[in-house]
């Protein structure tokens, strides 16, 4: 199967000569769908030297017109001696909502008015 992740995998692999590469599909993790929010763990010396920025430009490089596909890209970026320093990347914190694919909240009841602000007991 050729999946969006295996296309950016292969890109990468390609284009960076990675010696660790993980690319993992988090779309379940958000509300717009299949195939939408991605999470790149990318460990190359091609690296060394290079600010933040200029690693994920690398990356964004790299996928060229394959960025116009899908959503979000989390990119974590390291050299192989900060990889083994660190051994894992951070793990991705839970979709908060709030976008407009989201289902819209219960209005609350006629006359219902604001929550209750908590007491200073």
């Amino acid at each position: 199967m050729n999946t969006k992740a295996d296309r950016i995998h292969a890109a990468l692999e390609a284009a960076l000569s990675p010696s660790h590469l993980e690319v993992l599909d988090e779309s379940h993790m958000h509300s717009r769908g299949l195939e939408t929010h991605y999470k790149a763990t990318v460990v190359s010396e091609a690296f060394a030297g290079q600010s933040p920025v200029r690693r994920h430009q690398a990356v964004y490089a790299a996928l060229g017109g394959l960025m116009r596909e899908f959503h979000a890209l989390a990119l974590h970026t390291y050299t192989a001696a900060e990889w083994a320093r660190l051994g894992a990347a951070p793990e991705s914190p839970r979709c908060l909502g709030g976008s407009r694919h989201d289902p819209a909240p219960a209005a609350a009841p006629p006359g219902a008015g604001p929550p209750a602000a908590p007491s200073a007991d």
